[in-house]
């Protein structure tokens, strides 16, 4: 495991109602390489509950160790910018009253600090996709932005994007990706409507499938778009940002049997299939464990 790098809030901009941007800085940052993929993400360990931030001890097998009693929290979030001159880091949180790393990220303050590895991408077109689809809630936003500064030239790009409230659109590019906004629909305030949304799309052959949001929406988008539409995996990719009811979720899992739990983690340490069979494996799995 890389060394995780340690950030300082320089500041904070309340982009909507529903979203925080926070920049980042300082002496611990310097050491920090984009990839340069659009959605690109970091592990993000916020402080405790006590306000102070608790860095891991990794073993040998690099696992990670918090001090006895620390109720760690950590969240993926995609990289928003990164000045490679100034050596700033922005990430966009949403937040909506609740969640610890979205009540961070409203308080949050100069000084206060984080601490995050270093980032991969999942972003990946195949050659020859002249048309590029997005469909995600607003926690793909900021990942959507970036991926639409960066698009090919020639290359035919629309999204649609569901936020809790009109308030919460921000304005994405140049223009030149066509977004429709879907108001009231997922978020945690309603049924989400991306896997009909796809449905409804006109996806074809030369189609390159970006779709982010609430992990349990995202199997029945996943299982639309590999078994009913029967696109490729080189032709989509499906990326859970969150859970709803993630501590209850989190519950159930814990609560289960140590055999129980190697099972689950034995289905991706498989070699007889590529990782989008495991996947299917993982979520049927799942899906009959009532998760």
């Amino acid at each position: 495991m890389n060394a995780l790098h340690v950030a300082e809030v320089r500041r904070t901009t309340r982009l909507t109602p529903g979203m925080v941007r926070v920049t980042f800085g300082g002496a611990g940052l310097e050491e920090f390489r984009t990839t340069g993929i659009g959605d690109e993400f970091v592990r993000v360990h916020f402080p405790a509950s006590d306000g102070v931030l608790h860095l891991p001890r990794v073993d040998d097998e690099g696992v990670w160790h918090y001090p006895e009693g620390v109720d760690d929290h950590v969240e993926p979030y995609t990289i928003r910018r990164h000045d490679a001159v100034t050596g700033e880091v922005d990430i966009d949180l949403v937040v909506h009253g609740h969640g610890r790393a979205g009540t961070w990220a409203a308080g949050a303050q100069p000084g206060d600090r984080v601490a995050f590895g270093d980032p991969r991408g999942l972003y990946e077109p195949p050659a020859g996709a002249v048309e590029q689809i997005f469909v995600t809630d607003a926690t793909g936003l900021p990942a959507l932005a970036r991926l639409s500064e960066q698009l090919p030239a020639g290359v035919r790009a629309v999204a649609a994007v569901e936020v809790a409230e009109d308030s919460h659109r921000l304005e994405i590019g140049d223009g030149s990706l066509s977004v429709r906004w879907i108001v009231g629909r997922g978020n945690g305030v309603g049924p989400s409507a991306i896997t009909e949304v796809l449905r409804a799309l006109p996806i074809t052959d030369q189609s390159y499938v970006w779709v982010a949001g609430e992990a349990g929406e995202l199997r029945d988008a996943r299982r639309y778009l590999r078994h009913e539409r029967g696109l490729s995996a080189d032709r989509y990719a499906v990326i859970g940002y969150w859970r709803e009811r993630q501590e209850e979720w989190l519950e159930r899992y814990d609560s289960l049997d140590d055999e129980t739990v190697a099972g689950l983690q034995a289905i991706w340490e498989s070699t007889d299939a590529d990782h989008e069979v495991l996947r299917d494996r993982y979520d049927a799995r799942l899906a009959q464990l009532g998760l």
